[in-house]
């Protein structure tokens, strides 16, 4: 099974980002037919433009006319990047700045945007050695392109914070490494399986048609972490739920295997909410079909006395979390007789 959700869970490595445009509308609205017909007509980068702003305060040029020429060379240096279609003359906007538009070869989602804006900003440093001219890519899809970024940036510092609260959180309940260790990775396997199912439904057009997708394309580029933040909380949920009650079998009967026996007994119309919804329910049903009913129990089972294992140093360190009352004196016989003879409320 862990083999199966490996080989489920590969295709999440293609997956792209990026914030949606009016590409991604339901076919049929106005937003959808505007970008389609500007597409067809003029191409797909004119529904993105890059705007590139052109400070002129430091310029080398000593008077307007060489100053005029400064620009017109700069622009067809920008011109001549891969992945421009054509730019505009640099319009003079005060004394200091100056603009001119790119109109890139693909559209404002597509990856090769991205690698366009940052070739262009690349050629800053050179240019202004060169002219004294400074330049900023900008722009609505420079925007979206720089957010996309950004939260890809913080994906890998966001999943160190959510996998190490779900190690020390199950460290201190279960007392144990292997639990705290199979959930970790369980959780991960869930999270990549969805990204998978994402890639191939919203990327590679698997199915698409059945779920009424407006375009295949990079998805949402905040998807992943909400993900993430829902999955963990969903999967958690699930990980104590089942295994608490594994546990509890277990610190008061002490055999491993006899425990784990014991337990066993999306429409929308909306680009944004449509892969994020798609991407919580295949996650859930990874999660707690495969994951939690299935993964965890075999770990367990596998494992025997093993999964309840910690460190003499982990014990002294950690609260003791004990959720069983394992620890309370058991009731004695006089107790117990005492209770059963007291009267009960209706």
């Amino acid at each position: 099974m862990t083999i199966g959700l490996l080989v489920v869970a590969w295709p999440a490595r293609d997956l792209q980002l990026a914030l949606p445009d009016n590409g991604s509308a339901a076919k049929g609205t106005t937003q959808r037919e505007t970008y389609d017909t500007v597409t067809e007509e003029f191409g797909p980068g004119l529904n993105g433009p890059l705007l590139i702003l052109m400070n002129t305060g430091d310029a080398k040029a000593s008077s307007a006319a060489q100053l005029t020429a400064e620009l017109n060379s700069v622009r067809k240096e920008l011109a001549a990047t891969k992945g421009v279609a054509l730019t505009s003359a640099a319009q003079q906007l005060d004394s200091e700045y100056a603009l001119l538009t790119v109109v890139p070869t693909t559209g404002s989602g597509d990856e090769a945007t991205s690698d366009l804006v940052k070739a262009l900003r690349d050629k800053e440093s050179s240019i202004r050695s060169r002219t004294g001219i400074s330049l900023q890519v900008t722009g609505q899809t420079a925007v979206n392109v720089d957010v996309s970024q950004k939260l890809s940036d913080s994906l890998l510092t966001f999943a160190i914070v959510v996998v190490g609260l779900c190690l020390l959180i199950l460290l201190i309940v279960f007392r144990s490494l292997v639990v705290p260790v199979k959930a970790t990775v369980g959780f991960l396997l869930s999270v990549a399986a969805s990204f998978s199912a994402v890639v191939a439904v919203f990327q590679w057009g698997w199915g698409a048609d059945l779920i009424d997708v407006a375009r295949t394309g990079p998805v949402v580029s905040f998807l992943p972490i909400i993900l993430m933040a829902v999955l963990f909380g969903l999967a958690m949920d699930y990980e104590v739920f089942v295994v608490s009650s594994i546990h509890e079998e277990y610190a008061h009967g002490g055999d491993a295997r006899r425990a784990v026996l014991l337990e066993e007994g999306i429409t929308g119309e909306d680009a944004i909410v449509k892969p994020i919804a798609f991407a919580l329910a295949f996650g859930v049903l990874v999660d707690a079909f495969l994951i939690r009913m299935t993964f965890v129990p075999a770990v367990l089972m596998w494992v025997g006395q093993a999964g309840w294992w910690l460190p003499r140093g982990l014990q002294k360190i950690l609260p003791n979390g004990d959720i069983e009352g394992r620890d309370l004196p058991k009731p004695t016989a006089q107790a117990s007789e005492a209770y059963a003879a007291a009267p009960q409320r209706d």
